[in-house]
């Protein structure tokens, strides 16, 4: 029973990020949507960027790889630096916490279920979590802070990018 739940989050429980941030896309106000979308434009690259190259200079070998045991979720054996559903998962809890705390939180609970889940199922280190969790938190600022940078430069009002604090 406990592996089955453990399957489920570390394999289907990213769809919940996913589903909330766009469903939150659709309930905020026009204004928000063109801030959402900026946002999630550029943490979503810059994570993407981050962790391709994460990879690139760090291979950790999966746990069932090293250990030669059989893992809970069927897996490749490749690199497991950094945790793709990990990434995704707190690079999104990272942009809609900017936009709502409360429901950020909650998104970084779903993100470490998610981490802890793919831990334990055997696929990830605990390494290969923090990493793409690091990297979700620094696309997630990155973004922020561009968004913050072209509010700024357009100070009078003309353009709808304007990120919540």
């Amino acid at each position: 029973m406990f592996n089955s739940l453990i399957i489920f989050c570390g394999q289907y429980l990213i769809s919940v990020p996913v589903l909330v941030l766009v469903i939150y896309f659709i309930l905020v106000s026009w204004a928000q949507k063109s801030r959402l979308i900026l946002l999630s434009v550029v943490a979503m690259t810059v994570a993407y960027a981050l962790a391709r190259i994460a990879s690139d200079l760090y291979n950790d070998p999966r746990p069932f790889v090293v250990g030669h045991f059989k893992p809970l979720i069927d897996h490749t054996a490749d690199n497991g630096f950094p945790s793709d559903h990990m990434l995704l998962a707190s690079t999104i809890a990272m942009i809609v916490f900017y936009f709502n705390k409360k429901m950020g939180i909650a998104l970084w609970v779903v993100a470490f279920v998610i981490g802890f889940s793919r831990v334990y199922a055997g696929i990830h280190h605990t390494v290969d979590i923090v990493g793409s969790t690091v990297i979700g938190i620094i696309a997630g600022a990155i973004a922020y802070y561009i968004a913050m940078a072209l509010r700024k430069k357009n100070k009078d009002g003309q353009t709808p990018i304007q990120v919540t604090s």
